[in-house]
């Protein structure tokens, strides 16, 4: 176990004062979790402002079959979704659990991500009004603050827009543009973050959606002075790795789940 500043590496990590992501034996108690993690997710976004009518998703693989994901029914409130509201759909687009719609996108968009990231347990893509603002010009985001610095050589851009994002291909197309790396800006569409965990894909895509309202602002001041690339490495590196982006949403887990224990049902 590493402390939680390590002084050689400044990396964020476990330590016996911290609580870490749980290990499970049972896959229906990881899968129990996730769903739960999911739900919390939902209605933070719902709470952040992030939803737009029926747009937008978060998907959690299921842990005992990777073949499937959990995703929030379509045409139903980021507010008011419970855990007994997701539904289950494999990568042909078949609903497996559940007896409701599953939006169309979500399937082309996080099925072809699941497939070409096996490391990836959740992914999230939301039309945030700064997410879809700053993926309007179709440039990637600037280390100018330390949580932009998050992203630093760590992101995706896909510099093209071909109407909804609801064929495979198109699907397959996204996933391509956000590769190995942890999120990618959609030109003229959006964001779309992944994880190792729920809460990391979550994370992601709340500090992300911020760090571009952020360059929006400065950029319409003036012009926004840059982070030297090796300290933007360095930043990156501490606070941007996988345990770093799940702890960092355990505050917002704490928040929402005891102002809205309703998500567990």
């Amino acid at each position: 176990m590493t402390t939680l500043l390590d002084s050689a590496s400044g990396v964020i990590a476990p330590s016996p004062a911290l609580p870490a992501p749980p290990v499970f034996e049972d896959p229906a108690d990881e899968r129990l979790l996730r769903k739960r993690e999911l739900a919390a997710a939902f209605r933070l976004f719902g709470r952040f402002g992030f939803s737009e009518g029926v747009a937008g998703h978060i998907t959690a693989r299921d842990p005992e079959h990777p073949d499937r994901f959990w995703v929030n029914p379509f045409g139903m409130s980021f507010n008011q979704i419970k855990v007994s509201d997701l539904i289950l759909v494999d990568h042909t687009g078949a609903v497996v659990e559940g007896d409701k719609p599953v939006n169309r996108a979500a399937f082309a968009i996080h099925s072809e991500v699941h497939k070409a990231r096996p490391d990836v347990i959740a992914a999230a893509h939301a039309h945030s009004l700064h997410g879809k603002a700053f993926a309007s010009l179709g440039i990637p985001l600037d280390p100018i603050t330390q949580d932009a610095a998050i992203f630093y050589e760590d992101q995706g851009l896909y510099a093209e827009f071909g109407g909804v994002a609801s064929s495979v291909e198109g699907g397959r197309r996204i996933a391509k543009a956000v590769g190995e790396t942890k999120a990618a800006i959609l030109q003229n569409h959006g964001l779309i973050t992944v994880g190792h965990s729920v809460g990391e894909a979550a994370w992601w895509f709340i500090t992300m959606e911020r760090s571009c309202q952020a360059q929006l602002l400065a950029m319409a001041a003036g012009t926004p002075k840059l982070i030297e690339p090796e300290i933007a490495r360095t930043v990156r590196d501490e606070i941007g790795n996988h345990f770093a982006g799940w702890f960092s949403f355990r505050p917002l887990w704490d928040q929402i789940t005891e102002g809205r224990p309703d998500l567990f049902d």
